[in-house]
């Protein structure tokens, strides 16, 4: 766990360094913002478009080999670009090809690294290894993002390419050297699940998309929480957005003002992330009521009053969203079995990537139409009034049966048993 850590630490700083680099670069090449905000969704299309694709993918091949493949592709992909930008013949619709290569292989690369980490503990420490990577993103990209200012001030955007192309090879020479858990990988499907041929012996399962949309939409829980996540993103937890407009337009703050509220920000997350480790069994009840609880902070930030009320405020919104984030992760990667994980996490992330991109301007046409504060209230009440309606609606349908968490099964005779082998692994960053 410790070798993993590091490795991830180091590839989201260079992750962040590039990303960095990549908007500077985009600017300077073309002058606007348009443009910039069109390369961060050229590498954001492939996940929306073959997300299911990659999930897929990750369950039908060798988890190990397919993350040390993945990350070599990409510190390939960086080092092209680095070359490219050193010799000055980098041109932006080049640029937009590597960045939807990027895309595409992280839609591998994002799933296959997610699982990874997990086979290095336990089942019960699950939560507490998902809290750990939570906190080495958050202290990644404020380190990477550092960094890039440094970098490129010094030697120049390529020079961030090709140390994130660096940051990659690193975590691929350490993912041999790692071992899973023995308790890792152990968890079969429900005997009921397991498809059988005629004579009564279990078939090869499949291994296409479709196998994991189908089973996304089997469970209740799953869907629950993809809606609860889903208007949260989009009508709240944007505050780079919103709360930047409100701290300098209505409190009349400064940009070192939202400057505070960001490192406020980023510190609540981390004091979240270290709480949220200490969770065993965390349910989507929880990530629904912890998600309502942020909505009404985040009514009650857009009536501040003052600065320093909203400081107040921001520090437990942080809290309570980074709780509210792991307890969501937890349950995704953990609820289905281990042969359909994969597949669960390629439809999350072509779920993800849409509301990721429908988001911002629809904050944007609310901010435009209400103000900072009227975005806030209205998004608060969205989010709250959504998570109320559901859970009320779930609590008064007759005969429904909640589903618990797929158990393994007692052993049955070998021919019988579906069991996945484990895997050495290893952790690496999502390549976003």
């Amino acid at each position: 766990m410790r070798w993993w850590s590091a490795a991830n630490m180091v590839s989201n700083a260079g992750t962040w360094m590039q990303l960095t680099a990549q908007n500077l670069l985009v600017l300077h090449l073309t002058g606007s913002a348009a443009a910039t905000g069109l390369s961060l969704s050229a590498q954001a299309a492939p996940g929306l478009l073959l997300g299911l694709v990659g999930g897929a993918a990750v369950d039908a091949w060798p988890r190990r080999l397919t993350a040390s493949v993945s990350q070599a592709l990409l510190a390939v992909v960086g080092f092209v670009t680095a070359g490219l930008v050193f010799t000055d013949r980098l041109t932006v619709p080049v640029l937009m090809v590597l960045a939807a290569v990027t895309g595409l292989i992280a839609t591998v690369d994002a799933p296959a690294c997610a699982l990874l980490g997990n086979d290095l503990v336990p089942s019960k420490d699950v939560p507490s290894s998902i809290a750990l990577g939570s906190m080495i993103s958050g202290a990644g990209r404020v380190g990477g993002t550092a960094l890039a200012g440094v970098v490129v001030s010094w030697w120049g955007p390529g020079a961030a390419y090709a140390a994130n192309g660096l940051s990659f090879l690193a975590v691929a020479a350490v993912i041999p050297f790692l071992r899973p858990h023995p308790d890792a990988g152990r968890q079969t499907a429900p005997a009921a699940s397991r498809p059988r041929t005629a004579a009564g012996a279990p078939r090869r399962r499949g291994r296409g998309a479709r196998d994991g949309i189908g089973f996304f939409l089997r469970r209740p829980r799953l869907v629950a929480l993809a809606g609860i996540t889903a208007i949260s993103s989009v009508f709240g937890r944007n505050y780079a957005l919103t709360l930047a407009v409100l701290v300098t337009g209505p409190l009349g703050g400064a940009a070192g003002a939202f400057g505070t509220v960001s490192t406020v920000l980023a510190v609540g997350g981390v004091a979240g992330a270290v709480l949220a480790g200490r969770l065993r069994s965390p349910s989507v009840r929880l990530v629904g009521a912890l998600a309502a609880a942020g909505a009404l902070l985040q009514i009650a930030a857009g009536l501040s009053p003052t600065l320093w009320v909203l400081l107040l405020l921001v520090a437990p919104m942080a809290v309570v969203e980074s709780v509210s984030d792991t307890a969501g992760t937890t349950v995704l990667q953990t609820d289905p079995p281990p042969h359909m994980r994969g597949r669960v996490l390629g439809v999350w992330r072509s779920a993800s990537t849409g509301w990721s991109l429908i988001g911002p301007p629809l904050l944007g046409i609310l901010m435009q139409t209400a103000g900072a504060r009227g975005a806030l209230v209205i998004g608060g009440v969205l989010i709250a009034g959504t998570i109320g309606a559901g859970a009320l609606l779930r609590d008064r349908r007759p005969g429904l049966t909640r589903p618990g968490p797929i158990r393994a099964t007692p052993p049955s005779p070998p021919a019988a048993v579906t069991r996945s082998t484990p895997v050495p692994a290893a952790g690496c960053a999502p390549a976003s």
